[in-house]
Order: C-alpha cells, then structure tokens, then sequence
C-alpha cells in the first residue's frame, strides 16, 4: 500500500502515461524505487495522434510526426536508452516509429537497398 501511495505521488504530474518503475525490496519490506521514462510506443502515439500503430506498417502508414517531435521524445528517452548521443536516440526512435506505421518527416532512417548478385 506504501509503494502505491509513493508511486501515484511521484507520477501525479504525468497522467494519461504508463511509467515504468524498477522496484527493490528489502528483507524488512522497505523499498526503493527508481521512475523510467515512458515507452517509446506510448511517446510516439501521443506526438501523432493516433490511438495504435499499424497492422501492416510497411504498407499502411497511421500516422506522421516532424523531426522536432522526434528530437523532443529522443531527448526524453535518452537516460533509458542504450546510447549517448541524441542523433543515436533519434535513429533509435525513428526505428520504433517505422516499425508502428508512422512516418517521421523529414526522413531520418535510410532505406536498405536490395542487392541483386
């Protein structure tokens, strides 16, 4: 019941977010806890507007968010992520971002080309 109390206090500010919380408990049932930054996913549906990604994201795009979006939900995400620069944190949410349907404008990631041998 403390760590409910605790963690609705600290999170008061971001409603309508999941938070991801690392929890440890010790063997006298106290506890800490440490806040993480919202899912990318959740980040990028919010910037777009829309309610979920694609079924199909190859083919049906669902959405569009601008670069500055990109960079404002990189910079947000950056303490979580496994990189140190925001250019690496961009490529990494443009990543999640194609893989949902929405596109980022303009075009951060390039495309593969196919290789005919």
């Amino acid at each position: 019941m403390a760590f409910c109390k605790d963690y609705n206090a600290r999170t008061a500010d971001k409603a309508g977010y999941v938070i991801p919380v690392e929890i440890t408990v010790n063997d006298d049932r106290s506890f800490t806890f440490i806040l993480k930054t919202p899912p990318a996913s959740v980040l990028l549906l919010k910037a777009a507007g829309v309610e979920k990604g694609s079924k199909d994201p190859k083919m049906e795009k669902v959405g569009k968010i601008t670069i500055d979006q990109l960079h404002t939900i990189a910079a947000e995400k950056l303490p979580d992520l496994n990189c140190k620069s925001i250019e690496s944190a961009m490529r990494i949410i443009a990543g999640t971002a194609a893989n949902m349907g929405i596109d980022v404008d303009p075009p951060v990631l390039e495309q593969k080309k196919k290789e005919l041998v």
